[in-house]
């Protein structure tokens, strides 16, 4: 029986929920696994996360990552399975992550997914990455209902989208140029912080004076919702190496402060406006950068201002999971998207 005819009537018996999915994740440099009753019932939750084989380099290496995630998803899959109590044999659908993210990562992961569908003859569907961290606010908040403003904010995403539905999205703007937590973790780098320099820059900037420098970007005061970080990045670096050049002492704690204040400022300032030209009550924020507590607290107090409900995920579903993909695309299975097997990854949207 040829694969499209075997999960035909399957998939109408997931339309009702109450289904086994099994989630994976390999966008960037985080292998993960993770097993769903519902789209809010998280079984397990498996991450190895690629860091330490990255940190010499600065940064994410592509290759480095696709094959560290060939040796591993086979063993993470396997432990999703057991921490849940399960085995392949009860899963009834499979969500993996199609898009956006690296091609090499993104294809490990769908051909892993793909692999299992064809074998137990069971639906996939592909989940963009952005929908899945939105999707991670129902994990950690069940009540949160559509329509909603989210700010998507890691280091490859700065996206403001209203949520109309549970699979319905509008994106509003996204950034031009550097992500917020790409811009991040390059000024760190200049700081001389390890990889991976967000969380390191925050943790600094805890000990910094925010109001000590004053980074400008005309372009981010613009009433569009689009962001742009590389210049507010190129000033901090221009600055530190002005001063070095000099002879001149810098306290980069000040520093930190200063720029991480700019760019949080500027996600919320564009979010807030956001909800208020749209009429909507409700902001939630995701992606890496939505650990950072000051983004958390600023922008739960500007929504409260405004009289808007504030949601954030759970610390751990802030980075990359694949609990948020399987909360994404356990909705997408019920409302019947469904894809075949000639599903492909894309780097971009």
């Amino acid at each position: 029986m040829r694969y499209n005819e075997a999960i035909r009537g399957k998939m109408n018996s997931l339309k009702s929920g109450g289904f086994l999915l099994l989630a994976i994740e390999t966008s960037c440099d985080e292998t993960s696994a993770a097993v769903l009753n519902s789209p809010t019932g998280v079984l397990s939750n498996v991450i190895h996360t690629q860091i330490p084989i990255h940190r010499e380099f600065g940064g994410v290496v592509p290759e480095i990552a696709s094959r560290s995630h060939v040796e591993r998803i086979g063993g993470v899959v396997r432990e999703a399975l057991s921490s849940a109590g399960v085995t392949i044999e009860d899963i009834n659908a499979i969500a993996v992550t199609s898009h956006p993210g690296l091609i090499g990562a993104l294809l490990v992961g769908i051909s892993y997914a793909k692999g299992l569908a064809l074998g137990l003859k069971i639906p996939i569907t592909g989940v963009n990455h952005i929908h899945g961290h939105i999707a991670a606010n129902y994990i950690s908040h069940p009540d949160i209902k559509p329509p909603y403003v989210c700010l998507v904010a890691s280091g490859g995403h700065s996206n403001i989208v209203i949520v109309r539905d549970y699979c319905e999205y509008e994106e509003l703007g996204r950034t031009v140029d550097d992500a917020a937590g790409e811009a991040f973790d390059k000024v760190a780098r200049v700081m001389g912080l390890p990889y991976p320099g967000g969380p390191q820059l925050e943790r600094l900037a805890s000990t910094g004076e925010s109001g000590k420098y004053r980074f400008h970007s005309a372009f981010n005061e613009s009433p569009s919702y689009d962001f742009s970080f590389s210049g507010l990045k190129t000033a901090v670096i221009n600055l530190i190496h002005s001063k070095k050049q000099r002879g001149e002492t810098i306290n980069l704690a000040d520093v930190a402060a200063s720029f991480q204040e700019t760019v949080v400022n500027v996600l919320v300032n564009k979010t807030v406006a956001a909800a208020n030209r749209h009429g909507l009550k409700s902001i939630a924020i995701a992606g890496g950068v939505s650990g950072n507590m000051a983004l958390r607290e600023q922008m739960k107090k500007a929504a409260h201002a405004g009289g808007m409900e504030f949601y954030c995920p759970d610390m751990r579903y802030c980075s990359d999971n694949a609990a948020m993909i399987g909360a994404a695309g356990y909705r997408q299975l019920i409302k019947n998207v469904s894809d075949g097997l000639d599903l492909n990854g894309t780097a971009t949207k």
